[in-house]
């Protein structure tokens, strides 16, 4: 298997993208952590994932990524269970809608927190570990951080997430050369439009559907186990000569400066 015997923590991997990644991982031989604020998602995420693997690979350990303490436990229950930290995906983040005249310092700190912050603490709280490693004579370690195609493009109510995947961007690439005399790699995924519970509206609103699909070539929204297929290769040997690479797995999204018709 692709990630035998690797340890691997998911951040916001109870639920959407980071549900898909852990089972995607476990699927694949690795032993996972969920880490989540969601104390009953996250386990019954696990409970899920263990049966599928039937051998008590994945562990949920409830974790807020904008805590340093809740980071600094995150590291040492998955040593203490399984030993070593071999890859990071750093997908926890939240949203908040708001125009910009209007939005808070307290909602703007919230988000930036989780997403951009908790990204930092928990990446180098686990590349001291992965350092520790490649020093003792352990293999190759990967750092993967959840961008989005709101890295490149603005949405005026979504100051603070766009922001702070900005940020995520060049968060990867400042990684990505500190780590790189480690042999430790670092890259980032910048999911467009995903079926998660965040979009499962627009299955029943047609307007917003098409609004979706209208600035999306391949004329489809994307599934999280495609974002979950780009981790695994990300953290595989294939990508061993990948490192800070933000790869957008967007439909074509990006590319268009135009809308496409949308078949009824």
């Amino acid at each position: 298997m692709i990630h035998q015997n690797r340890t691997v923590i998911v951040t916001g991997g109870a639920k959407g993208i980071g549900h898909a990644i852990a089972r995607r991982f476990a699927e694949e031989g690795a032993r996972v952590v969920i880490a989540d604020v969601d104390s009953a998602a996250g386990s019954k995420c696990a409970d899920e994932i263990d049966d599928i693997t039937g051998d008590g690979r994945c562990i949920f350990l409830k974790t807020d990524v904008s805590k340093r303490l809740d980071v600094h436990n995150l590291i040492a229950g998955t040593l203490e269970a399984f030993g070593r930290i071999d890859v990071l995906i750093n997908n926890a983040a939240v949203v908040h809608a708001a125009d910009f005249l209007d939005l808070t310092e307290a909602d703007f700190d919230r988000v930036i927190g989780v997403n951009l912050k908790g990204a930092f603490l928990a990446g180098q709280a686990v590349a001291k570990q992965m350092v520790a490693q490649v020093e003792a004579g352990g293999g190759p370690c990967a750092i993967i951080n959840m961008s989005s195609v709101n890295a490149v493009f603005a949405i005026a109510n979504q100051v603070p997430y766009s922001v702070s995947k900005g940020g995520i961007n060049q968060l990867t690439k400042v990684m990505a050369l500190a780590l790189a005399p480690h042999g430790i790699r670092v890259n980032a995924i910048g999911p467009g439009s995903i079926m998660t519970d965040m979009l499962a509206s627009v299955n029943s609103n047609a307007e917003a559907r098409n609004r979706i699909l209208s600035r999306t070539p391949l004329g489809r929204i994307g599934e999280p186990a495609e974002i979950a297929a780009i981790a695994s290769f990300l953290a595989s040997d294939a990508a061993s000569y990948v490192t800070g690479q933000t790869i957008y797995a967007d439909g074509g999204r990006l590319p268009l400066n135009y809308t496409v018709p949308v078949k009824g």
